[in-house]
């Protein structure tokens, strides 16, 4: 059995964070281990506003020493880390134990936010983990945070935060969410390798239910890293995998729905049948 891990945050509502992680690794027929960095909450009484609660920095390490010490992982992804203390444990786990297939998934805000809540911890984990990151998934806010441009509105400017992401340590770039860029009727997102960019569309899934796709696209390319896929090819398919996610997400309430990840498993490349790897187009 193939297990993998994430360090990440829980969400209570189970769409997004460690719990999307999770079923997303059960789908590509892996075992999941999770260290869980902080609690999220959401307060129907106000709205569905987020509420963090940080876990004491023993309890996370002890988690971290329960998974790589204790256990051992062929791959590991962080979600939203939310303290200098989180950040620099999973810099020293990483690295401690040599876990090559590392993905970073910069979590910098909560769903509906627009502003760096803490530009110092962003930092932080720009210098502390960019370098260990075999693959970094910022969205496009995250991307601008990393790479200090300022927002980005053109994929030349996906292009241009992808390059200096990767000067700053990372092996790979995977910038998601280019679906939002002006005049965009694609599912857009951008892959570069520190040499190429690919740009990878897909359908626009019409959907207001999106929450953890961001969790769920990055937990699938840690899998498909995990599986000894190239980190293209795990691209590819996580973005087949969200696709199919994303069209089978449903309401949980009036303020918030995930998706369903569940729902490639008629198409699924592990178990069942072959998997549809959709086409890129690939510019210098």
């Amino acid at each position: 059995m193939i297990k993998v891990a994430t360090i990440a945050g829980s969400d209570a509502s189970g769409g997004a964070g460690l719990e999307a992680d999770l079923k997303t690794f059960e789908e590509y027929g892996l075992y999941g281990m999770a260290a869980v960095t902080v609690i999220a909450a959401m307060d129907p009484d106000h709205n569905w506003g987020h509420l963090v609660y940080p876990l004491a920095e023993d309890a996370l390490e002890a988690q971290l020493k329960t998974i790589f010490q204790g256990i051992g992982a062929a791959a590991a992804k962080s979600g939203m880390l939310g303290s200098f203390y989180a950040v620099e444990l999973t810099r020293k786990y990483i690295s401690k134990y040599g876990v090559a297939k590392y993905v970073l998934d910069p979590v910098m805000v909560c769903k509906g936010a627009n502003e760096a809540l803490n530009p110092e911890l962003n930092a932080a984990v720009a210098e502390k983990l960019l370098p260990l990151a075999e693959v970094a998934t910022p969205n496009l806010f995250e991307a601008a945070q990393l790479a200090g441009t300022g927002e980005i509105t053109t994929i030349e400017r996906m292009k241009e935060a992808a390059r200096i992401i990767a000067g700053k340590g990372a092996r790979q770039v995977f910038i998601k969410g280019g679906s939002k860029l002006p005049g965009q009727t694609k599912a857009l997102d951008l892959f570069y390798d520190g040499s190429r960019f690919e740009l990878l569309e897909a359908e626009l899934v019409k959907t207001g239910w999106t929450h953890g796709a961001g969790c769920t696209t990055a937990a699938a390319l840690t899998a498909g890293l995990a599986r000894g896929l190239s980190a293209y090819d795990a691209v590819v398919l996580a973005k087949q995998f969200i696709t199919a996610s994303l069209k089978g997400s449903f309401a949980l309430n009036q303020w918030v729905g995930p998706g369903n990840p569940s729902g490639w498993r008629k198409d699924r490349l592990f178990g069942e049948g072959p998997g549809k790897v959709p086409e890129s187009t690939t510019s210098p």
